[in-house]
């Protein structure tokens, strides 16, 4: 058998089905886990997955605006995750939806999400996208990855659906090799062709959002993941979305930490266009312990 990770296309079109959730009963949906070798499901997976089952509810001209999150236990990826939606309200121009991820009959994620129907504002305006060199001149993973090999045996087993790009240091570099730098800034996109539909490319930002966010509070200090580093875990995570996209076409992630105490660190990130529009603002606190 095969164990070789997904690559390119193929990759991508794994991650579509594995945002395409079993309808169980009304309000109810299951979703498969990645097969990958971790010892705990990925969280941008459970939180695109609650975003795909919260949207399977909400009418057709009412798109995400925002969502809440907490992670409560570790997700189990031998098992499938059961999503159940709870319909809050449905008004005039908002419509909120609530989802429970189950599994082993405890809940491991909750998600509240809020969707709005298109209006067109009377003020406008955006903050300046940094000014980096394009994802074309940046090193791949996979190129980081040849200078890091004792990295290799984690990202191997990963499904490559997403290209990532760091501007800077990963934290999953050698204690020592990497400097202390306030931003932590990725190019990232999903390494193919995703199909149209607008509510798949907002659920893939969504399973995207959760990479390299919580690492800008270690680059805050040049700290590093791993035995001779910290440890951590997502504890919440919070996105707002601004403007139409692509999860296929190149974006930039703009990530820092504006404050680390009691163990936590919280991260804030942008979501740019390639030319410049801020599409997604994410932040997240998580849970960091030193282990060196």
């Amino acid at each position: 058998m095969n164990n070789a990770p997904l690559e390119g296309q193929a990759a991508v079109d794994d991650l579509v089905r594995l945002l395409d959730l079993e309808d169980v009963e009304v309000d109810i949906f299951r979703g498969r886990t990645a097969a990958v070798s971790l010892q705990r499901v990925f969280g941008g997976q459970v939180a695109g997955q609650a975003m795909v089952a919260a949207t399977r509810t909400v009418p057709a001209d009412r798109f995400v605006h925002s969502l809440h999150s907490y992670f409560i236990r570790p997700g189990d990826p031998e098992v499938p995750i059961v999503y159940q939606v709870e319909r809050v309200r449905d008004g005039r121009s908002f419509t909120t939806r609530r989802v429970s991820a189950v599994q082993h009959g405890k809940t491991i994620f909750h998600l509240s999400a809020s969707f709005q129907v298109e209006e067109k504002g009377v003020l406008e305006h955006q903050g300046n996208m940094p000014d980096v060199p394009g994802p074309d001149s940046v090193p791949t993973v996979l190129e980081r990855l040849a200078k890091s090999p004792e990295a290799m045996s984690v990202w191997s087993r990963l499904p490559r659906s997403l290209d990532v790009r760091y501007l800077g240091e990963p934290g999953w570099v050698k204690k020592g090799d990497r400097t202390a730098d306030p931003h932590q800034r990725v190019w990232m996109r999903v390494d193919g062709t995703l199909p149209d539909d607008p509510t798949l490319h907002t659920c893939a930002l969504t399973y995207a959002s959760d990479l390299s966010l919580l690492d800008a509070v270690l680059s805050t200090h040049g700290a590093v993941w791993g035995p001779d580093g910290v440890m951590g875990a997502s504890l919440d995570h919070a996105v707002w979305f601004h403007r139409p996209f692509r999860a296929d076409e190149w974006m930039l992630y703009d990530c820092q930490s504006p404050s680390a105490s009691g163990a936590r660190g919280l991260a804030a990130g942008r979501f740019f266009s390639a030319d410049g529009e801020h599409i997604a603002t994410v932040v997240q606190e998580g849970l960091l312990r030193g282990l060196g």
